[in-house]
C-alpha cells in the first residue's frame, strides 16, 4: 500500500471531510479513500453492496433456522373459531 500526503488542502474542505467522517463514524483516511475511489469509478474497498431489501440493515435468517422457527410456531396455527387453542 502506498502512502500519500496532499499539501494544499483547503482548511474548509477538511473540516468538511472530517465532518463527514464523524457522521460516518469512520476515520478521515477512510472518507477521503471512498471518495478518491469512487471519484474514479474504482471498487470501494469495504464498501456496503447497494441492495434493494432490509437483509443486510436487520440480517437474515439462514433455511435451518427459518424451519426451526416454522417448526417451533407450529402450534400457534391451530386455533378454534373463538380465536384459542
Amino acid at each position: 500500500m502506498a502512502t500519500m500526503r496532499i499539501r494544499g488542502l483547503d482548511d474548509q474542505v477538511l473540516a468538511q471531510l472530517k465532518d463527514q467522517a464523524v457522521k460516518e463514524g469512520n476515520s478521515l483516511n477512510s472518507v477521503v479513500l471512498r471518495l478518491l475511489q469512487g471519484g474514479k469509478g474504482l471498487p470501494q474497498a469495504g464498501a456496503t453492496p447497494v441492495c434493494d431489501d432490509l437483509g443486510a440493515l436487520v440480517g437474515t435468517w439462514t433455511s435451518e433456522e427459518d424451519a426451526d422457527f416454522a417448526r417451533q410456531t407450529a402450534a400457534f396455527a391451530a386455533l378454534d373459531a373463538y380465536g384459542s387453542v
